[in-house]
């Protein structure tokens, strides 16, 4: 019986700026997991009432005291199966390696991510990415910039890279892949050292109906509507009772990051971290990739 109002946002700085001038318009808001982390150190969202939202099935990491996780989405390596056939790279070792896999490649442009990405490139495992060697980070980076050919910034560029054949490797999100791959563009893809981020819903300060939202929340990570989200886009639900309750079928549950078989190749993005370190590794970043 709850009408919900949709509406768009660029994520963390417009709910700052709603707070911040208390002008609350939104009683639910969608930001990524190093948002997320911000936005409650700076105390801009309500706390979640965990007496109405039953985290149960949801990672304690990521069921905070003002956030909570609600889909997982990877970036994965895909590569151009016209030019590789099946045997495309299946780690970033790979992918960083131009003699066995020649060609034009295309990567993020954001560290976030990218970071993670260059480490294990460089041979870090992956229970030994975070902290962040940024300095070894960025070395791994300077070997492979050379060889891309574009650095893309939003879901729906990287996925019209594939689709235009304009490179042959590239690092994207699992979703867009696959719908690239499902309008008829001939691409591979592997969920081997995918880096795992996940989105959270959070209640602005000074939420008008915030009691509302607490239950719209409780809904939408619940697993019986969580384990809908596939049928829109392959992304994982955060919910892992989706899986352990059967709600996924098991032909469905293979394709999603977040199924227990194809979670434990991955890195989770860690969003404490990026909290912490985000404005120094960004001008660092800002210099690498603007030279």
């Amino acid at each position: 019986g709850i009408t919900i109002n949709e509406d768009t946002s660029q994520g963390l700085v417009d709910i700052r700026a709603q707070v911040q001038a208390n002008a609350v318009e939104w009683d639910i808001a969608e930001a990524t997991i190093d948002q997320c982390a911000r936005g409650e150190a700076e105390g801009l969202f309500e706390p979640l009432d965990y007496t109405v939202i039953d985290k149960t099935g949801i990672p304690e990491s990521v069921a905070q005291t003002s956030y909570i996780a609600h889909n997982f989405y990877s970036n994965v390596i895909a590569w151009n199966k016209d030019k590789f056939g099946d045997n495309g790279p299946q780690a970033w070792a790979e992918f960083w390696d131009v003699e066995k896999f020649p060609g034009r490649r295309s990567l993020r442009a954001d560290p976030a991510e990218v970071l993670e990405i260059a480490l294990l490139a460089d041979g870090v495992p992956l229970d030994q990415v975070y902290p962040i060697d940024i300095d070894r980070a960025f070395a791994s980076l300077e070997k492979i910039r050379p060889h891309i050919t574009a650095w893309w910034s939003s879901g729906a560029q990287s996925q019209q890279l594939a689709a235009d054949g304009e490179v042959d490797l590239i690092g994207i999100w699992n979703g867009r892949i696959s719908d690239a791959i499902k309008g008829g563009t001939n691409w591979g893809f592997t969920f081997n050292q995918g880096i795992m981020i996940l989105e959270c819903f959070v209640i602005p300060k000074g939420a008008t109906n915030k009691e509302l939202a607490q239950k719209v929340i409780a809904l939408s990570v619940s697993p019986e509507i969580a384990a809908n989200l596939p049928k829109f886009i392959e992304y994982g639900p955060s919910n892992a009772k989706v899986y352990e309750m059967g709600l996924i079928a098991p032909e469905v549950a293979a394709t999603l990051n977040t199924a227990p078989e194809n979670a434990a190749k991955q890195v989770t993005l860690r969003g404490d971290w990026w909290a912490e370190n985000i404005a120094a590794v960004q001008e660092r970043w800002s210099a690498f990739i603007n030279r």
